[in-house]
């Protein structure tokens, strides 16, 4: 790795050298805005060169991404706080959408994804393997009895894509004009919830 530009301090691995990248990234977005900053403005900030980040990351939509997928840990703890006390797994489920919903626009680093209109973050991305993975852990930490619901381990899989899915419609085309949340979540128990209780045993004739 040649030790020209990052400040006369070339990273030591190819790891510092990517969250390095993404630090520089977060910065140019701070001063320029999502949309307007380009992998050229990332270069500069670093005093590397573009194929110098070309060798880290794919394109500047790929670190933005990472700066996103920095800011999903902190909204993750912040999502399970607030969920804390709802014990049915129902309610959880309608009222942590509603949460995202109502925050992700808000978060400087998860909204980047959104500003940028990406839709391979929040579109086919959002249904890729270790996205539903993630989320299906997500889904573990919910102050919730899962088996009590009748809802294995296995099963969180699909839920964590549904609610993915749902989401990234909700996010990306929230309507004219958008749901308010009394609405949105009267919209979520009606056709979502029932999936999420237990199916009663019918009767023996």
């Amino acid at each position: 790795m040649g030790h020209h530009g990052w400040g006369g301090r070339p990273p030591a691995s190819d790891a510092e050298a990517r969250q390095r990248i993404i630090d520089a990234t977060a910065r140019c977005i701070d001063r320029h805005g999502v949309t307007k900053t380009t992998l050229s403005d990332v270069a500069g900030e670093l005093g590397v060169t573009r194929q110098t980040v070309y060798r880290h990351f794919g394109g500047i939509s790929d670190i933005i991404g990472e700066v996103a997928a920095q800011g999903a840990e902190s909204f993750v703890d912040l999502m399970i706080a607030h969920l804390q006390g709802i014990t049915d797994p129902a309610e959880a489920v309608v009222e942590g959408i509603v949460f995202c919903v109502r925050t992700i626009p808000t978060e400087p680093r998860l909204s980047l994804l959104l500003q940028r209109g990406d839709t391979t973050a929040f579109g086919r991305g959002a249904t890729t393997r270790d996205t539903i993975a993630y989320g299906a852990r997500m889904l573990q930490r919910f102050p919730v009895e899962w088996a009590a619901a009748g809802i294995g381990e296995d099963d969180l899989d699909g839920l964590a894509e549904i609610i993915m899915r749902l989401l990234t419609s909700l996010l990306q085309h929230p309507g004219e004009p958008p749901q308010d949340e009394v609405r949105l979540r009267a919209f979520l128990t009606r056709w979502l919830a029932p999936s999420l209780s237990r199916p009663s045993v019918p009767a023996h004739r």
